[in-house]
C-alpha cells in the first residue's frame, strides 16, 4: 500500500528527453506596427568627483568626543541600575526564603 508506484518501463521517459516539446518556428509580431527611428542610448553620466575623507575640525572633534562620552555614561548608568535592581531582587527573595523556612520548620515555637 505504501510502496511507490513506478510506471512500466515502456511509458517512463528516458533521462535524455523532456516531457515538453521544444517550441520552434514561432514568430512573434512586433509590439507596434508604426515605424520608429531607433533611440540613441542615454549618455553615461560622468563619474562623480572623488570626495576627500571626512575631516574633523577641532570644534567638531570636541562635539564628537562629548557625544561619545555622554553615550557611554548613559549606557553605563542603565546597565548598572539594571544590575542593582537584579541584586536587590535576589537579596529580597533570599530573605523571604529564610523567613519562610524558619516559619515552616518550627511552627510550634513562635
Amino acid at each position: 500500500m505504501f510502496t511507490p508506484k513506478i510506471p512500466p518501463p515502456d511509458t517512463a521517459p528516458t533521462p535524455g528527453t523532456s516531457l515538453v516539446p521544444p517550441l520552434t518556428g514561432l514568430v512573434h509580431p512586433p509590439a507596434c506596427t508604426c515605424h520608429h527611428t531607433p533611440i540613441a542610448p542615454a549618455p553615461v553620466p560622468a563619474a562623480p568627483v572623488a570626495r576627500p575623507a571626512v575631516q574633523l575640525t577641532p570644534g567638531s572633534l570636541v562635539v564628537v568626543a562629548a557625544g561619545g562620552t555622554a553615550v557611554v555614561l548613559i549606557v553605563g548608568t542603565v546597565l548598572v541600575s539594571m544590575l542593582l535592581a537584579t541584586a536587590i531582587t535576589a537579596a529580597s527573595v533570599a530573605l523571604c526564603a529564610v523567613v519562610l523556612r524558619s516559619l515552616l520548620n518550627r511552627p510550634n515555637n513562635r
